[in-house]
């Protein structure tokens, strides 16, 4: 049997068991409101405290972003002997060469597509990780790979595993917030919790442009109770949970509601003010806007994600879009510069913004899709799933900046150099976290998880 205090002494190094939830209602009877969520000490110092993942789901074309290939102009519609193995969902043709131009940014001479040419400004900061790879050419057994590390949905995402093993600083926030405009592939299945318990999972936002702080949550406020009379309702509920909990044992869906009475019930106060976009100079609106000078839902989604880790929010994730709108089997050229039109300026205020605040030393700001692109067209003008090479790249949080990492063959097709599986970008970042990603593992049917299965190797390159 664990003593409660070994219990508590188990969650806060991030190793603990089921019952944290259970544990906090027990805790709260005393008067000590920490829980499952409170801040937990890391295996060492970290570099970072959070994560920003801008998700461009569908898979952008690498060969048309940050992977320069020249080469593909001299073997314009052939197929040299070495992509004679090129092998994708479809039938492909001929290399298909970028149309847009690369050009060697900030004092580092960081190559960068004129697409992402405001981004480009912060070459200096980025980290552009050129030999990533996956399993599956596929959306749905990527999506889950490069979330929870695992190609079929019964793992945990990284989100829920960070704040498992660290919990979040602002225990008036949720924890891991998702803000995507629709569904992606697999749905909520890419925030969830799964085996960990119910507490950990993302909170999913579909917001509008025009949404009301007041109701950025259905039902935030209550209408008929005051805050003093909510605050005595509650004590008595969690006090009637945790006797439940004493005489027949944690169990993680009502640990999770537990968790989730207190954390709505804090919410009231601070949901409304930190959603609460338009409390920005009209220049940092603007900073935030598209071409069109109009804030879109990814920029409005942008600039929420640095209102969020300013106030201690441990994870983020930004989705461009649903339903894949990278995914370009055809109109590649046109529908990337797109793409890249609508996300470029939003991207770049974001790490201004976190750079001029001071937060982008300790925020970690993530852009990649699932996989990439082939450089050999599809049809006339598309590009299909290319999983054996891809690009992802990463600023702050004690990244190097000003480098490229890894490396794909001539053609941009894969990767041969420094390769980096999404298990390995999943080790670095716990590890800049503070975290063993060999030490954070959760007991369930019988066997010890961890979001790195039995495998990953922490990127000591590209740690400043």
């Amino acid at each position: 049997m664990i003593s409660r205090r070994e219990m508590l002494g188990r969650a806060g190094a991030g190793l603990g068991t089921v019952g944290l939830a259970g544990l906090w209602a027990a805790e709260s009877l005393a008067g000590d409101r920490a829980g499952p969520l409170s801040p937990k000490s890391p295996h060492h110092a970290p570099r970072a405290k959070r994560i920003i993942h801008l998700y461009m789901n569908g898979g952008p074309s690498q060969v048309d972003t940050f992977d320069h290939k020249p080469a593909l102009k001299t073997y314009q519609g052939q197929r040299p002997t070495s992509t004679t193995d090129l092998k994708t969902e479809n039938g492909t043709g001929g290399m298909m060469p970028s149309p847009f131009r690369f050009h060697p940014r900030g004092q580092s001479g960081l190559r960068i597509s004129e697409l992402y040419n405001e981004t480009g400004r912060f070459a200096d900061d980025l980290c552009v990780i050129n030999g990533m790879y996956t399993d599956i050419p596929n959306h749905e057994p990527s999506m889950f790979m490069m979330n929870s590390g695992h190609v079929q949905a019964i793992r945990p995402s990284y989100g829920s595993w960070l704040l498992y093993g660290l919990g979040t600083e602002n225990q008036n926030l949720p924890g891991y917030v998702v803000l995507c405009p629709g569904l992606p592939v697999n749905g909520a299945a890419n925030w969830s919790h799964r085996f960990l318990p119910g507490v950990f999972q993302g909170c999913h936002m579909k917001l509008p442009t025009n949404f009301k702080p007041q109701q950025v949550i259905a039902n935030l406020a209550n209408k008929r109770l005051s805050t003093v009379a909510q605050r005595r309702q509650l004590d008595l509920v969690q006090q009637m949970n945790a006797r439940h909990v004493s005489l027949r044992g944690s169990e993680s869906l009502l640990d999770a509601r537990i968790a989730s009475f207190e954390m709505a019930f804090r919410m009231q106060a601070a949901a409304p003010e930190a959603f609460d976009w338009q409390r920005e100079s009209a220049s940092v609106q603007a900073a935030y806007s598209g071409p069109d000078g109009k804030l879109s839902d990814f920029g409005m989604n942008c600039l929420l994600a640095r209102r969020m880790v300013e106030r201690g929010v441990r994870v983020v994730q930004v989705y461009y879009g649903s339903n894949q709108p990278w995914d370009t089997h055809s109109n590649n050229d046109q529908q990337h510069r797109q793409l890249c039109g609508k996300t470029d300026r939003p991207i770049a205020a974001l790490l201004g913004d976190l750079k001029q605040r001071g937060l982008l030393d300790e925020t970690i700001v993530m852009w990649g899709g699932e996989f990439g692109r082939t450089p050999a067209s599809q049809g006339s003008n598309g590009r299909d799933h290319n999983h054996w090479g891809f690009s992802v790249w990463l600023a702050g949080g004690g990244i190097r900046g000003g480098m490229s990492y890894g490396a794909t063959d001539a053609f941009g097709y894969r990767a041969t150099e420094n390769r980096t599986h999404p298990h390995d970008l999943h080790a670095t970042l716990l590890d800049l976290l503070g975290i063993d990603h060999e030490r954070l593992t959760y007991r369930y049917g019988g066997r010890d998880f961890r979001l790195t299965d039995v495998s990953g190797t922490i990127l000591r390159d590209i740690i400043a």
